[in-house]
């Protein structure tokens, strides 16, 4: 490293360039993704965009962050925002939600939809892709109820690198033991080496896309179960608004979105009721609640 290169370097590690630099990445964030970065995450970005900050040739994630201000919007500037974005996902977390699905919602949607025997289902921030393969082997394990059925899942995210991790559908034995049962290893996936690799029929089921659920949306099929688990706790409230008001545009008058446990539409959306299923919980829109919920 030349001498004005490591002076900079340096400087980039005291305190004040460090407050500066993380300043620069919660705007950055906060603009492309609409994700607040709270205070005293500095330790977050570090670790995160550590890796990023080697294959730049950079002495540490301070020292990138403070060149990339300098920079044009590039490449290195999306890998931040992806860095940032949080991936923390399992198969079938949640296990009540999936049992939801399985036992209420699936059959209450099989019997509104008999007359056109299509479903859509959209895993609207599907990370790594546990949540939609889940989804997936659910819709499978409905067997002959729906063999002669359209049925078609939405899967997509922000980030593109862990897009493209899901729609590999591998996976390593830790993360298939996390939240998968024994006759679903057996009969939804296929050792690849030291790897688990799902079974093609479950891949049949998906369509993938890179979404920034914080941005404007692509034109949008209507779907009948939406899954937005775990994502609006990072947004600030006017973004959770609006996407909220931009699942309406999408979801079917009697369809079902599922939020995280910690989420609501309460004090968000006035057009979104919470309906009780089993040990899970569920929206509906306003009028359209009827029947079995």
């Amino acid at each position: 490293m030349s001498a004005p290169a490591a002076d900079a370097a340096h400087s980039a590690h005291r305190p004040a360039a460090i407050a500066e630099a993380f300043c620069y990445l919660q705007g950055l964030v906060l603009e492309r993704a609409a994700l607040a970065l709270d205070d005293g995450k500095e330790y977050l970005a570090e670790a995160r965009l550590g890796p990023l900050a080697l294959e730049a040739k950079r002495s540490s994630a301070w020292e990138l962050l403070l060149w990339l201000r300098s920079q044009p919007p590039g490449e290195l500037h999306t890998a931040v925002v992806e860095a940032m974005t949080t991936n923390e996902t399992s198969f079938f977390r949640d296990p009540g939600v999936f049992d939801a699905i399985r036992d209420v919602v699936i059959p209450d949607l099989v019997a509104r939809r008999a007359a056109e025997r299509r479903l859509r289902i959209w895993s609207a921030a599907c990370s790594t892709g546990q949540e939609l393969y889940s989804l997936a082997m659910v819709v499978r394990e409905h067997g002959a109820v729906l063999a002669s059925w359209d049925v078609r899942i939405t899967a997509t995210d922000l980030a593109t690198d862990v897009l493209a991790r899901a729609r590999a559908g591998r996976f390593t034995c830790l993360e298939a033991n996390r939240g998968l049962a024994a006759h679903r290893l057996v009969r939804f996936f296929t050792a690849v080496g030291t790897d688990l690799e799902v079974a093609p029929e479950l891949r049949a089921l998906i369509d993938f896309r890179q979404l920034n659920l914080a941005g404007p949306w692509p034109l949008l099929a209507p779907v009948d179960l939406v899954l937005l688990r775990n994502v609006l706790i990072y947004f600030p409230v006017p973004v959770k608004r609006r996407v909220l008001a931009q699942v309406r545009t999408v979801l079917r008058p009697d369809g079902y979105l599922i939020l995280g446990n910690a989420e609501t539409t309460f004090n968000l959306d006035d057009h979104f009721t919470r309906v009780r299923i089993n040990k899970a919980s569920a929206y509906r829109l306003l009028g359209s609640a009827e029947g079995k919920a």
